[in-house]
């Protein structure tokens, strides 16, 4: 018989699947992906979607627990509960366990390749709580903030939520109304204490008669207009602490969300990439400029190194925060459209930090070019799938994937940033 949706099914968990999800193989139904369960676990599974391929369930009733599973912190990490946390209800070495097993389903399946790999908590992290340093809360028609539920548009109203930072939590964002808006995003610079408040209105005109700017406790606030941010109060930027020194980092643009990240990964481009003086080295996606900037200092004054970013807010914080080394330059567009082009420099070293959908072919095409002169590449990224995905498309270009770590970034979450270390074929060289 055919599961429909609202039935409740009694499954055994499987292995974990990419997305905070396990998968049960029930006899003569569709594979089950089944949400708040853990691996081996008996459940009674409520079912919330229904394909030709496959259903989707959230366990409602645990009838043989994993002895992993342990109670969670938040009381909205539950079956229709918020969306944001997967994993809270297993501990912390499991959780990592799971995320490991992901990233080695998907570079078998979709690279080829069998690996381990060991989930590496970040410094600072002792209960995977309290993390969160950018939350952007959505806005009920009442005017409440909260977060979404699973796969779903509704506004669930959390409170104060377990994994956002103490910082974000004083602001008592979720305890006012926030009238007119359809979203309320919060940053906070864990080191510097600095904070920004961006207001996205629900209807055009409908910001500025939402919570007065006074009721905001937060030094920068700013209002979202289409793509661009207009500033309201304050300066705009955050001051972010990494590597060393300090980043200026506007509103609204990438950086690492984890206090302990930033510090982690650049440590771990450098490492991965062995610079040195006199190298030309090229950042794809580069953001801030934070590993440009840990590359231009460690390959002198007689090395290159070029950034290459989209984002016109992003391009000037780079500009600005790789001053101090005038051998390193920030090229602002499209990295796919640049490298088309023709427009960027042979580079011997490559880094490389995409959004979730991974590199541009355009990318791949350059690494795998030999007269560009790429022979070790950095692969930074938060998404296994399409991670492992571009390793497939550099391996079958001759490409050697010779090192892989990961860092437990999003404790709670499904999510894992990983850092990815390829070398090019030596008989192109």
């Amino acid at each position: 018989m055919a599961y429909r949706v609202g039935q409740v099914v009694e499954v055994t968990a499987g292995d974990v699947a990419h997305g905070g999800w396990c998968v049960a193989r029930p006899a003569g139904e569709p594979v089950t992906f089944v949400r708040h369960a853990l691996p081996g676990e008996r459940v009674r599974a409520r079912v919330i979607e229904v394909t030709s391929r496959l259903a989707r369930t959230e366990a409602v009733e645990i009838l043989a627990a994993s002895p992993h599973r342990v109670a969670p912190r938040c009381p909205h990490a539950r079956p229709g509960g918020c969306g944001g946390c997967d994993w809270q209800h297993a501990s912390l070495p499991a959780q990592r366990a799971l995320k490991a097993a992901v990233i080695r389903q998907q570079l078998a399946r979709l690279a080829g390749v069998d690996r381990e790999v060991a989930v590496q908590p970040l410094p600072g992290d002792v209960d995977g709580l309290g993390w969160r340093t950018r939350v952007q809360f959505a806005v009920r028609e009442d005017g409440v903030a909260g977060l979404h539920a699973h796969r779903s548009h509704q506004v669930i109203h959390v409170g104060e939520c377990p994994i956002a930072h103490p910082a974000i939590t004083g602001l008592g964002v979720t305890g006012r109304r926030w009238h007119g808006l359809a979203s309320v995003t919060v940053q906070v610079a864990a080191r510097s204490g600095d904070a920004a408040v961006i207001l996205a209105a629900a209807r055009a005109g409908t910001a500025g008669r939402s919570a007065s700017i006074e009721q905001v406790a937060a030094g920068s606030v700013l209002r979202r207009v289409g793509r661009r941010l207009a500033p309201l109060r304050g300066r705009g930027w955050l001051t972010q602490r990494a590597a060393g020194r300090d980043w200026r980092v506007s509103a609204g643009t990438f950086w690492q969300v984890h206090p302990g990240a930033a510090d982690a990964l650049a440590c771990a481009v450098v490492a991965a990439l062995e610079p040195r003086p006199g190298d030309a080295a090229l950042d794809l996606y580069c953001g801030a400029g934070l590993f440009a900037g840990v590359l231009a200092r460690a390959v002198g004054p007689g090395g290159a190194v070029t950034g290459v970013e989209a984002d016109a807010a992003a391009v000037r914080d780079a500009r600005h925060n790789l001053r101090e080394w005038p051998w390193a330059r920030v090229r602002r567009g499209d990295v796919a459209q640049l490298l088309r082009r023709g427009d960027l420099p042979p580079a011997r070293l490559v880094v490389a930090d995409p959004p979730r959908s991974g590199l541009a072919r355009e990318a791949i095409g350059y690494l795998g070019a030999p007269e560009h002169g790429a022979e070790r590449f950095c692969y930074v990224s938060c998404d296994p799938a399409t991670l492992a995905r571009d390793i497939g498309l550099l391996l079958a270009r001759g490409w050697t994937l010779d090192a892989l770590r990961a860092f437990d970034a999003f404790p709670m979450t499904h999510h894992v940033e990983c850092v990815a270390t390829l070398s090019a074929p030596r008989t192109e060289r």
